[in-house]
């Protein structure tokens, strides 16, 4: 019997998608304000977009088609629930696994993540990620961001000083000794880090594991902002929220008629709305045409929002305030994808000890987030 590996993938905040069906009272353009900007190239990095030449935009194409592919796996099993989750959190993780995975393990895990090792080499993968990681963590004054990895090893597990080298190097990985013999202690360990590295967002993840245990990823995102122009409190109301064309619940709806940078998608029957946070991020909103939600959905490619000519204009905005948390097998979900092997005792992960005696067991992804009137907070 093999050994195991577990994978936590634990923060979803960087990737939004708005879920109401559009009525025309709540998004109507006001006429002259039409000043058209320059156009603007948006590459999806993993639900973030960005427009810096940096090397992490070789992983944009395969980041933005991972996201999408992922995106339509969980709403073909779960259509009539909020769908949120970090697709940058789920690849990266993956992507550090897979500095230990070798022959037919290691390629079902690239086509998993979308990578075309025609187009990108394995070696600008983790360079990719490794540019992305320490972008993000860079020091904004404005905004709260922080992305890492772990790794939690059993005490005497031995890896090998390449793996250990690459993880840390590539992906800024901790590396910290943990008794699994003792799974109490060894749970109480990795919760602790968690819930610090989340500011108490997520805590008591970890539970139950196996006495076979010998190893434990760890990926977290925190994301904290405020809005460039806050809504305004006393403006929010309960209003009408539509669930789907004949469902509609009530929530409080804040709203603005304040300048936004605006697209309206014909083919995709959709309106693309990019609201500023304070420092250098913005949230992208997707609103369907009225009874095109289905339609938008299927044609989520990474083709479609590659390119979008914004207009700056005032429009009439109401947004719900939400908060949405949850759990997915992103375990299931991979073996659905074409990502077997790294499960069952045909895993190759010799590049992790030297021994092909390593498995995956459990892929858990905890996402939790807030939106709420004068600020955002994903964790």
């Amino acid at each position: 019997m093999k050994s195991i590996l577990c994978l936590c993938v634990l923060l979803a905040g960087l990737h939004a998608v708005v879920l109401s069906h559009n009525v025309p009272d709540y998004h109507s353009d006001q006429d002259g304000q039409t000043d058209i900007n320059p156009p603007q190239q948006l590459t999806p990095v993993g639900g973030n977009v960005v427009t810096e030449n940096t090397t992490f935009l070789q992983l944009a194409p395969s980041n933005a088609d991972f996201a999408f592919r992922f995106y339509k796996q969980i709403k073909s099993e779960e259509a009539n629930k909020n769908i949120f989750f970090s697709p940058l959190s789920i690849s990266t993780a993956f992507a550090m696994l897979s500095l230990g995975a070798k022959s037919t393990t290691l390629s079902q895990i690239h086509k998993g993540l979308s990578f075309n090792l025609t187009e990108i080499e394995e070696r600008e993968i983790h360079e990719g990620f490794r540019h992305l990681i320490h972008m993000l963590n860079r020091p904004d004054s404005e905004i709260q961001l922080n992305m890492g990895n772990a790794l939690f090893i059993n005490h005497d597990l031995k890896l090998l000083d390449k793996f250990l080298e690459d993880v840390k190097t590539l992906y800024e990985s901790e590396a910290l000794l943990t008794n699994f013999q003792n799974s109490t202690v060894a749970e109480k360990q990795i919760n602790d880090y968690i819930e610090n590295k989340t500011h108490g967002k997520i805590a008591n993840l970890v539970k139950d594991l196996s006495p076979l245990t010998v190893m434990v990823l760890v990926n977290y995102i925190f994301f904290k902002a405020h809005w460039e122009n806050p809504f305004d409190n006393s403006l929010t109301k309960e209003d009408d929220f539509f669930v789907d064309a004949k469902t509609s619940v009530k929530v409080n709806m804040m709203n603005s008629d304040k300048t936004y940078n605006t697209y309206h998608d014909e083919e995709l029957s959709c309106w693309v709305v990019e609201i500023p946070y304070k420092g250098n991020a913005a949230a992208l909103f997707i609103l369907p045409d009225e009874g095109k939600m289905q339609q938008v959905e299927d044609a989520l490619l990474k083709e479609t929002l590659v390119l979008c000519f914004f207009f700056n204009r005032k429009i009439y905005l109401y947004l719900p305030v939400f908060s949405v948390s949850g759990t997915y097998d992103v375990k299931k979900k991979f073996e659905k994808m074409g990502v077997v092997d790294v499960f069952t005792n045909k895993a190759d992960l010799s590049g992790i000890t030297g021994h092909s005696d390593l498995q995956v067991s459990k892929v858990g992804l905890s996402p939790n987030g807030i939106l709420e009137t004068n600020k955002c907070i994903w964790a």
